[in-house]
């Protein structure tokens, strides 16, 4: 592919009366969140971790080397447009750049600038503050990006048109239940093998006593709760592996902290499958805009075998059809679980943007390229090997 080299750069956006500001303190942050709120309300964003209170809590727990670099577009005194980012810097394939990036990590599912209806206007504000910036950073990674957003459509063209290069890599599919119809409906829907194995297994459960759902959202006892629910994390492969919320402390306190605060804003939803007075299986979820996203999934591993999170998942879902809640959104990865029960996955893209320059096309090239050409030769391996033990083991059978 050719690319063009960098031309001149266009100047601010001061036709349209708009300026862009750069908040680089943590008390400038946290002065913005009124206007963030009505932004965030004016834009209709539909999930929590664009909200003053993802963001903040992530900055508080996980913002060390990290530089806070948040733009805010305005029009006058109004807010019109927030791009919560930060300056970061590391080895990326090797080289040492500098990253321009969201404000957010793996915990972070969902990201984007927030706008309201002068989406362009401030997207191409919002690029040409970045090019004012360019001594700043190497490379601009805008992550978790949802495949039909209009800042795909937008900053590419508007960073090409500067002779930038651009790429964009697809992400996780995240699995989703839109929620539709009736319970009954969306339950015939499911496999018959998955709803004979739930009732088999509830019966078995139901020899250790009455089976119930509890849901804790606010009050005292929402920290209480979370923390047996932590506990009961810890308790399974996770805790083994070392990957479980409570191994890490940051992330321990990371949860906590938006515990505390989503359970003040209404949006806390603790999830546990209760078998007698035992707590056997949990989800910690957030509700925000009619819509449930789960954050953890646990279960006690002592009940394994009566898959105790399936149990609740049920319960979960009948509730939320009950009271016309308008999505369960399973979020991560596909992993092959959540197929069992979601209809439906939500695209994602990882958008890179970087200047024109010997090091910036090494890297793109890896990023883009050798990577991908890496990983489809890994694959071609495992398949091989896995064909030959199994052939093996066919021999040794026979």
């Amino acid at each position: 592919m050719s690319l063009a080299r960098a031309a001149p750069v266009h100047r601010p956006n001061e036709e349209a009366g708009l300026q862009v500001e750069t908040i680089a303190d943590w008390q400038g942050l946290l002065d913005l969140q009124p206007a963030w709120d009505a932004l965030l309300e004016e834009s209709g964003v539909d999930h929590p971790f664009l909200t003053h209170e993802w963001v903040k809590t992530w900055w508080e727990c996980f913002g060390s080397g990290h530089d806070l670099h948040v733009l805010v577009v305005k029009d006058g005194g109004s807010t019109i447009a927030i791009a919560p980012l930060m300056r970061s810097a590391g080895r990326f394939y090797g080289l040492r750049v500098r990253r321009l990036e969201i404000i957010g990590n793996d915990h972070t599912q969902r990201f984007d600038v927030i706008s309201g209806c002068r989406r362009p206007e401030a997207l191409r504000a919002i690029w040409e503050a970045l090019v004012r910036h360019k001594a700043l950073w190497d490379v601009v990674v805008l992550s978790h990006l949802q495949a039909d957003s209009p800042s795909l459509a937008l900053l590419p063209s508007l960073a090409q048109g500067n002779g930038y290069l651009t790429g964009m890599w697809r992400s996780a599919e995240a699995p989703y239940i839109p929620i539709e119809g009736t319970w009954d409906e969306y339950f015939n829907r499911l496999s018959p093998k998955l709803r004979a194995n739930l009732r088999r297994r509830e019966r078995r459960l139901r020899q250790f006593g009455d089976i119930r759902m509890e849901v804790v959202g606010s009050g005292r006892e929402a920290g209480d709760a979370l923390e047996e629910g932590l506990r009961i994390e810890a308790a399974g492969w996770k805790g083994l592996a070392g990957t479980a919320i409570t191994a890490d402390a940051a992330t321990h306190r990371f949860y906590s902290l938006l515990a505390r605060r989503a359970a003040q804003r209404g949006w806390l939803r603790l999830h546990f499958l209760r078998v007698g007075e035992r707590r056997i299986a949990f989800d910690f979820s957030l509700f925000y805009a009619g819509k449930t996203f789960m954050l953890k999934p646990a279960y006690d591993p002592a009940f394994a075998a009566c898959s105790p999170y399936s149990q609740l998942l049920v319960r979960i879902l009948q509730d939320h059809f009950d009271r016309g809640v308008k999505e369960f959104d399973f979020l991560g990865r596909e992993d092959a679980w959540k197929f069992d029960w979601a209809t439906r996955t939500r695209p994602q893209e990882w958008l890179y943007m970087m200047p024109d320059s010997p090091r910036m096309r090494l890297l793109r090239f890896t990023k883009f390229r050798i990577v991908p050409h890496l990983r489809r030769h890994r694959a071609l391996v495992v398949a091989r090997d896995a064909a030959r033990a199994l052939s093996a083991t066919w021999s040794a059978g026979a």
